[in-house]
């Protein structure tokens, strides 16, 4: 659905995007994650035709996103991350307006509008000025404004800014649970790890303008992760001195600490079975054994502190 090759853009003397490459396929929830000023506004803007590549290419459903950016508009619905509506204008009066924009005759407007604020949950705001709206109010009225054109592709640059906890749950649910119902391919950049590790179905780490890694979290993790030492959280009794020596010297254990009710093992992926069998076989009772479970928030780490030099 959205294909990047080669893409450069410069600004003066700074590169924003540096040589990025990236296909996103159809009904797939992309997370952009990188730190501010990392080049994400600038990948959108392009593919909205908003903004010239140095050089490269964008294409959104076939279509080149410099040179039809008509085209591409017309399927493409974009959640900045302060979306601004008319003081004096009405949650169901704006919804209306930017359907009739896209063609949509009132009447049809008129009901996809009402439609829409019930899913968003504004319907008891739908008669309410938007400058009494909270910012959560005021981003899911965006979300309505963006839907009601019926888009095949949803961009979201840091759409839960300002948004309450609860409200943002509640937000990156409702994306989800669109995405999933209308098969639309959705791109939401962020810098917010956990927001994106919980609606996404692939990420890409942008830092400095370049993409760093793409794909899902366990694969990345796996890539990255695989073949290092890792810890497992073992609770069992009793735990006796010649339990914690059997385990140290088992060939794929490196460390072995006592843990209140237990013991922390740091060895290879592999150890759990052989960690699992010595605990029984030595009498002892086995209640849990777990290995550490890398996360977004390792993986970004890993590239973000290590920047470029992790190409």
């Amino acid at each position: 659905m959205i294909e990047i090759k080669d893409l450069v853009k410069d600004y003066d003397s700074t590169r924003a995007v540096d040589h990025l490459n990236l296909t996103i396929g159809k009904g797939e929830i992309f997370g952009l994650l990188g730190p501010n000023g990392a080049g994400k506004t600038t990948i959108i803007l392009t593919l909205l035709g908003l903004s010239e590549p140095t050089s490269g290419s964008v294409t959104v459903n076939g279509w080149n996103a410099t040179s039809e950016p008509i085209r591409v508009k017309k399927i493409t619905g974009y959640l900045p991350d302060d979306v601004g509506f008319s003081e004096n204008s009405i949650g169901l009066q704006s919804l209306v307006y930017t359907a009739m924009l896209n063609g949509i005759p009132r009447e049809k407007a008129i009901e996809s509008a009402r439609e829409l604020l019930e899913i968003v949950g504004l319907q008891d705001a739908a008669d309410q000025k938007t400058k009494t709206y909270s910012k959560g109010m005021t981003q899911r009225l965006g979300l309505a404004d963006v839907l009601i054109k019926e888009p095949q592709i949803m961009i979201l640059d840091e759409p839960t800014i300002g948004i309450d906890p609860r409200g943002i749950h509640d937000f990156l649910d409702l994306i989800r649970k669109l995405s999933k119902e209308k098969g639309m391919t959705v791109l939401l950049s962020s810098h917010l790890l956990h927001q994106v590790q919980k609606i996404c179905d692939r990420v890409g780490i942008l830092v400095s303008g370049k993409l760093l890694a793409e794909g899902n979290v366990h694969d990345l993790a796996d890539k990255l992760f695989g073949a290092r030492e890792t810890s497992f959280t073992v609770v069992a009794d009793p735990v006796t001195d010649e339990l914690i020596h059997k385990l140290q010297e088992l060939p794929s254990v490196t460390d072995v600490k006592k843990n209140g009710t237990g013991f922390i093992v740091t060895g290879s992926k592999v150890a759990a079975p052989h960690i699992s069998q010595t605990v029984v076989q030595s009498g002892a009772k086995l209640y849990r054994i777990s290995g550490k479970e890398y996360g977004l928030d390792d993986i970004y780490q890993h590239y973000f502190e290590g920047g470029v030099n992790h190409v």
